[in-house]
């Protein structure tokens, strides 16, 4: 294609457009004011979860099918994925919860505590069953943005903090885009992470809870990524005090380890969100839109990535154009 091609944003769906347009043999120039990804965008913030079958319970079926695309294609982008699936508790209050989720959701397993030990010994004495998702996986969202970086960096294109857009212009600004889109709504989500060396879980485990759900992603090396919160706000100051005593209360109820786990880090963030949920492609004047992945950055991001190339590449429209 000898037309220009810009992309905006560098965040975890600009970079997977511009990689996936550079995989195919464009040159597409990659524009954000910001420079590289950090601590300035949401996707630094991400649970880095690979789980369709999970979000199952409350997203609808576009986000479980779309997401089943994502483990192949970041493997194929160079990031380093595991795939040891997900683990679902609830403490025996919460029992009715883990019914439930079940209920809506599939390509599960339900465990025993014998078989609940097998994966995860730490757990087995506080859980007595569990839902294993096997074909579930992990990553860690930083490392897989600089995977992209580097794979885009061998291809000729780095993020260019002045550059003009021009040719086709695939907007992928998030929230900033609502000088455009202005449906979009800010979900403020916040995290924490710990070192916890006496803990010992080996895959991404969601604590059921009525009011304070909890996942917990390990990172290696005894660090583990803690998220729950889902505020509709587009506020992107710091993590409240409630929500840190939430999060890390909830993080003693999984494992009485985390009581000497030590805080690194606290961070909070505001992720684009369309009415409805669901992500979208929109055509709109000059250019083309790829917004709302709402709390599934990393999960959808390559889906979108895939369907913008198609449409730009070989005029290919699918579900999510609009």
């Amino acid at each position: 294609m000898s037309e220009a091609i810009t992309v905006l944003g560098a965040g975890v769906a600009g970079l997977a457009v511009a990689y996936e347009l550079a995989a195919r043999g464009a040159a597409p120039r990659l524009v954000d004011p910001a420079g590289d990804p950090g601590p300035h965008g949401c996707s630094w913030w991400a649970g880095g979860m690979l789980a369709p079958d999970c979000e199952g319970e409350t997203a609808e079926e576009p986000v479980v099918r779309l997401g089943r695309e994502a483990l192949p294609w970041w493997r194929a982008a160079g990031a380093k994925v595991a795939q040891a699936g997900t683990l679902v508790v609830a403490l025996g209050r919460d029992r009715g919860e883990l019914d439930r989720f079940a209920r809506r959701t599939g390509g599960h397993d339900w465990l025993d505590r014998d078989a609940l030990a097998g994966l995860e010994p730490d757990l087995a004495e506080r859980f007595s069953r569990a839902l294993h998702f096997p074909n579930e996986a992990h990553l860690s969202p930083r490392d897989a943005l600089a995977a992209l970086r580097a794979g885009l960096a061998a291809r000729g294109v780095a993020v260019d903090p002045e550059g003009e857009p021009a040719g086709t212009v695939i907007d992928c600004r998030g929230l900033a885009a609502r000088d455009r889109l202005p449906d979009l709504r800010g979900v403020r989500g916040e995290m924490a992470v710990l070192r916890a060396p006496e803990v010992g879980i080996a895959r991404p485990v969601r604590l059921l809870h009525p009011r304070h759900p909890l996942y917990i992603v390990p990172r290696g090396g005894g660090v583990f990524m803690l998220g729950a919160t889902q505020i509709e706000s587009d506020g992107r100051g710091p993590v409240t005090l409630r929500s840190t005593v939430e999060l890390l209360n909830a993080a003693f109820a999984l494992h009485p380890a985390f009581a000497e786990a030590e805080v690194l880090e606290l961070g909070a963030d505001a992720r684009p969100a369309f009415p409805d949920n669901l992500p979208r492609i929109v055509r709109q004047d000059d250019r083309i839109h790829v917004n709302g992945l709402y709390r599934h950055g990393f999960l959808l991001a390559p889906a979108l990535a895939r369907r913008v190339a198609d449409l730009v590449l070989e005029g290919r429209p699918s579900e999510v154009v609009q």
